[in-house]
C-alpha cells in the first residue's frame, strides 16, 4: 500500500529540525528551538499551496491530510518529552519567548479570521 504525504511529511519535518536547530544556535541556546512546530507549519503551507495550485493528487492530499491529522499529537508527545524544570532555570528567555509565541499565534488567528471574511465579502451574489 502506497504511503501518500510520507515524503513531503518527510521533507517538512526535515526542514523544521534544520531550522530549528539554526534558530537555537541564533539564540544561543545548545537545543532544537521549535523544529517540530516549524515543520507542522511548513506541512500546512506546503498542503495549502499544492492545493490552491492543483499539484497535489487527491490521493496525496488526503494522506497529508492524515498525517497532518496524527502531527499533533506527536508534538504534544514531543513537547512532553522536554525538561520543563531545566528550562524554566533558563532564566528570563523562557518568559520572553512564552509572550512572543502567544502574541505570534494571535495575530495570526486574527489575520486568518480577517482574511475569511474580507474573501465571504468580495464573493459574487448571484
Amino acid at each position: 500500500m502506497p504511503l501518500y504525504g510520507t515524503a513531503l511529511l518527510a521533507g517538512c519535518h526535515l526542514t523544521g529540525i534544520l531550522l530549528g536547530e539554526l534558530l537555537g544556535r541564533a539564540l544561543g541556546v545548545q537545543a532544537n528551538v521549535g523544529g517540530v512546530g516549524i515543520a507542522m507549519l511548513l506541512l500546512i503551507a506546503v498542503r495549502f499551496h499544492g492545493h490552491k495550485h492543483g499539484w497535489l493528487q487527491v490521493k496525496s492530499e488526503e494522506g497529508v491530510n492524515y498525517w497532518a491529522a496524527l502531527y499533533i499529537p506527536v508534538v504534544i508527545a514531543m513537547a512532553m518529552q522536554q525538561n520543563v524544570v531545566k528550562a524554566l532555570s533558563g532564566g528570563p528567555m523562557v518568559l520572553l519567548t512564552a509572550i512572543a509565541t502567544v502574541t505570534a499565534c494571535a495575530g495570526c488567528v486574527s489575520f486568518i479570521n480577517r482574511r475569511e471574511v474580507i474573501t465571504a465579502d468580495e464573493a459574487p451574489k448571484n
